[in-house]
């Protein structure tokens, strides 16, 4: 908790982070779902995986306060605006590792009990090979999460998990609409679009 968001509700508004142009963030409604399918513990593990502009690592932060939140970044100024935010919010539980995954993965502190997958715009052997490592490197129980932002991205997620035996698989795709003033009129602005692919790592 933080005199920036003095409420233990997660769903932070995006306008109260620090960004950058280009940078990707994940949306209010869509990190509530993310925060939600990761099933988190007070005392959990996790680890962000392109952890962009470090929301979801702030928010695991805050509602997590004896836990661990690792959040991996491939470049060192986006990993400095993660930084920032667990500032803004008093978060001092947010691991920052500047490293490309998954090269780095082995490397990592603090063995999870969640991953979350973020970013990306591509499926194939890449991807793969990160989940199938990010779920070796998960203990159990675990849980994993995904994200995809088109059909090859969900291909690849659904085979990788399916040789991976992964339990208790299920695939969200929300549709949210923003309220917005554009002149004298009001309209409905859609949210981008995002698959949301969940499992568990069981005995």
């Amino acid at each position: 908790m933080s005199d920036l968001w003095p409420y233990v509700t997660p769903g932070i508004p995006d306008a109260l982070f620090e960004q950058l142009p280009g940078i990707p963030i994940s949306k209010r409604e869509v990190r509530l779902l993310l925060l939600g399918a990761l099933r988190l513990r007070p005392s959990a593990v996790l680890w962000d995986v392109g952890a962009g502009t470090g929301t979801v690592a702030v928010e695991a932060g805050l509602l997590c306060p004896q836990g661990k939140i690792v959040a991996v970044e491939r470049d060192e100024e986006v990993a400095a605006l993660i930084k920032t935010n667990c500032d803004r919010f008093g978060v001092t539980n947010v691991d920052i590792i500047v490293g490309n995954a998954p090269e780095c993965l082995d490397a990592l502190p603090h063995q999870p009990d969640c991953v979350l997958i973020e970013g990306g715009q591509k499926g194939g052997e890449k991807l793969e090979h990160l989940l199938t490592e990010a779920w070796n490197q998960l203990v159990c129980p675990g849980r994993i999460v995904a994200t995809a932002s088109n059909f090859d991205m969900i291909h690849t997620i659904s085979d990788t998990f399916a040789t991976l035996a992964v339990q208790a698989i299920e695939v969200t795709q929300p549709a949210i609409n923003r309220l917005e003033t554009r002149g004298a009129s009001q309209v409905l602005r859609a949210v981008n679009p995002i698959f949301v692919i969940s499992g568990e790592k069981k005995l």
